[in-house]
C-alpha cells in the first residue's frame, strides 16, 4: 500500500492537509462528525460556510463537495461533502463514490498532499458499513497511487477492522 492509513480517533485532530467533513446540503453545521469539525474549528469556519452560495439553502448539494479555510483545526482546510441518505438515494452507491471522488478531486485541485476522512453516511444517514468502506477505498485508491496520503479517522474499533478488510479485498 502506498499511503492509505485506518485510524481510530479524533478527525479534528488530524495531522493532514484537509479534513473531509461529512455535512449535510446546508453546511450550517449538524449532528455526528460535521459538529464535532464545527465545534473544533470554532466560528470561522461558519463564517466560511455561510460565504458559500447557496440554492434553496442547498449549498453543496448531494455526491458534491465544497473547500473552505479550516479555522482552529491543524488543517489548512476542510472539505465539505455530502453522502447520500441511503434510503431516500436514488443511487446511493453513485452519489457516496461520488462525494470521495469530488474531495479527493478538489484536495488535488488546491495541492493538498495529505487528506483525512471520517465514515461518510455511515452515521445517521444509514449507509450499510462493509459497502461504504469499499466504496470509500477503492475510489482512493487510484489518488493514493499518485502521491495523496489519505487517512480514515474512524471513531471505533469495529469501523476500523471494516475498513482494513476492504483496504485486503482491493490490494
Amino acid at each position: 500500500m502506498n499511503d492509505l492509513s485506518i485510524i481510530k480517533g479524533d478527525i479534528t485532530c488530524a495531522s493532514v492537509d484537509v479534513i473531509v467533513n461529512a455535512a449535510n446540503p446546508k453546511m450550517l453545521g449538524g449532528g455526528g462528525v460535521d459538529g464535532a469539525i464545527h465545534r473544533a474549528a470554532g466560528p470561522k469556519l461558519l463564517e466560511a460556510c455561510k460565504k458559500i452560495k447557496s440554492t434553496n439553502g442547498v449549498r453543496c448539494p448531494f455526491g458534491e463537495a465544497r473547500i473552505t479555510i479550516a479555522g482552529n483545526l491543524p488543517a489548512k482546510y476542510v472539505i465539505h461533502t455530502v453522502g447520500p441518505i441511503y434510503r431516500q438515494a436514488q443511487n446511493p452507491e453513485a452519489t457516496l463514490k461520488s462525494a470521495y471522488f469530488n474531495s479527493l478531486q478538489l484536495a488535488v485541485e488546491n495541492d493538498c498532499k495529505s487528506i483525512a476522512f471520517p465514515a461518510i453516511s455511515c452515521g445517521a444517514y444509514g449507509y450499510p458499513l462493509e459497502e461504504a468502506a469499499h466504496i470509500a477505498v477503492s475510489t482512493s485508491m487510484p489518488f493514493v497511487k499518485n502521491g495523496l496520503r489519505v487517512v480514515f479517522y474512524l471513531f471505533d474499533e469495529s469501523l476500523v477492522k471494516i475498513w482494513k478488510e476492504a483496504v485486503s479485498q482491493i490490494e
